[in-house]
């Protein structure tokens, strides 16, 4: 018989032991769905800025720069990460996921039909950087957070199969934007997008539902975690992990159309083959970091990947970025779906989660807004050897503050699950 959700309020460290269902449930299945289709409509939407940046850079705002485009993607980034960790975290812990999920939904189907009528600059800064932006946030933390609620022995598992969401709709959603574009216009094509936003969100809006509700109000920062050195060497680490991660997302077709070996719209399709990669990334890794643990997973994903963008500038044919893009987008991928079950082991008071996920995550949304401009900055000062090795070097940093983070809570035995 599946076990119902808990109708009495109670403290989330108190009761996480006896009331997490089995992880099969339908009630705990419907969770990872509604929490899929969140992702695609939060970091999915994110994950569609690099198709926008190729057309902005070549029609709407062709006199902007790459690195002043790239700001509209970044501010979307970071809204989606200021928001869903500072804003929402106190909300989520306090019970109200569901009117997070409303809020969320509508922002971003309202960002982007207001994205399909703006001409200038300042305002798809407005539209799709802040609106969508804030919606995506509102989104995040849900989708990520009510895993612990559901899951206790497949958390990371679950958490990446519905992290792959964000990989899946930017495979779709670009490819949405780029095929109807010039059929039937920008205003149009960036519309449908809305509405099938507006539909999948139905998911998540009808079956989702938090099953803690905690008995006293959490608080917005929770000082005491910032002397838990684990937790902020992680935070740190995923300061520099953001920095670096959507650098080839934004830049890598552009990249390829420079060097001659693509054209336009082959180029485009460069980026869909990160986020497929991206699926796998989120799925595959988090399947063995329920045995191994995620520390011991996001410290040498990050470090592959800064050795894959070291190699960025070796790529010369349409094969090479082919395979750039699908292992960058694999190794890169872990971060986002790993990100969340590595601060639930980190955390050191289960019932401030979401406090201590909104903490870390303002860390991200630092990273994430300045990375691509200062690449963008790079490329017109240096060339492509600035952002190439801006972005490995960043990953590299990120690896090394994961790794000590893991081993200031469980010690050099690399055989110890943490």
């Amino acid at each position: 018989m599946e076990e119902k959700p808990d109708s009495e309020p109670q403290d989330l460290e108190e009761s996480q032991p006896k009331s997490i269902p089995p992880s099969s449930t339908r009630l705990a299945l419907l969770q990872v769905l509604g929490s899929f289709f969140l992702m695609f409509n939060s970091w999915g939407v994110a994950n569609t800025f690099g198709a926008y940046q190729i057309y902005y850079e070549a029609n709407l705002l062709k006199d902007e720069s790459p690195s002043n485009i790239s700001w509209i993607g970044s501010i979307q980034a970071f809204m989606l990460l200021i928001v869903g960790g500072i804003v929402t975290g106190p909300i989520f812990d306090a019970g109200y996921l569901r009117a997070l999920v409303f809020t969320g939904s509508f922002l971003v189907v309202f960002g982007m039909m207001m994205t399909s009528i703006c001409h200038e600059y300042w305002q798809i800064i407005l539209a799709q950087g802040i609106v969508v932006g804030a919606g995506a946030g509102c989104m995040m933390l849900p989708s990520i957070a009510v895993m612990p609620q559901y899951f206790k022995t497949r958390r990371a598992f679950a958490t990446g199969v519905a992290a792959s969401g964000s990989s899946l709709g930017g495979i779709i959603y670009p490819i949405v934007f780029h095929k109807l574009q010039p059929q039937i216009g920008f205003g149009w094509a960036t519309r449908i997008i809305g509405f099938i936003a507006l539909a999948t969100l139905m998911v998540p809006i009808i079956f989702m539902r938090a099953k803690v509700f905690p008995a006293q109000k959490r608080p917005l920062v929770d000082f005491k975690v910032l002397r838990d050195v684990p937790w902020v060497l992680f935070s740190i680490g995923a300061f520099f992990g953001f920095i670096g991660m959507y650098i080839p997302f934004y830049y890598i077709s552009t990249y390829s159309v420079e060097k001659g070996f693509v054209d336009e719209n082959l180029a485009f399709y460069l980026l869909t083959m990160l986020n497929a990669g991206s699926i796998f990334g989120r799925i595959v890794p988090s399947f063995f970091a329920d045995r191994l643990g995620p520390l011991n997973i996001t410290a040498p994903w990050c470090l592959f990947c800064g050795i894959i963008a070291f190699s960025w500038l070796s790529v010369s044919s349409l094969g090479q970025a082919v395979a750039f893009s699908l292992f960058y987008g694999f190794f890169s991928g872990t971060f986002v779906s790993i990100c969340g079950p590595a601060l639930v082991t980190l955390s050191p008071d289960l019932s401030l989660v979401g406090t201590h996920m909104g903490m870390s995550f303002t860390f991200c949304a630092l990273g994430l807004l300045i990375g691509n401009p200062v690449a963008g900055s790079l490329l017109t000062t240096y060339g492509w050897i600035g952002p190439a090795m801006f972005c490995g070097t960043a990953n590299v940093l990120a690896a090394i503050f994961v790794w000590l983070s893991r081993v200031k809570k469980s010690g050099w035995n690399v055989t110890v699950k943490a």
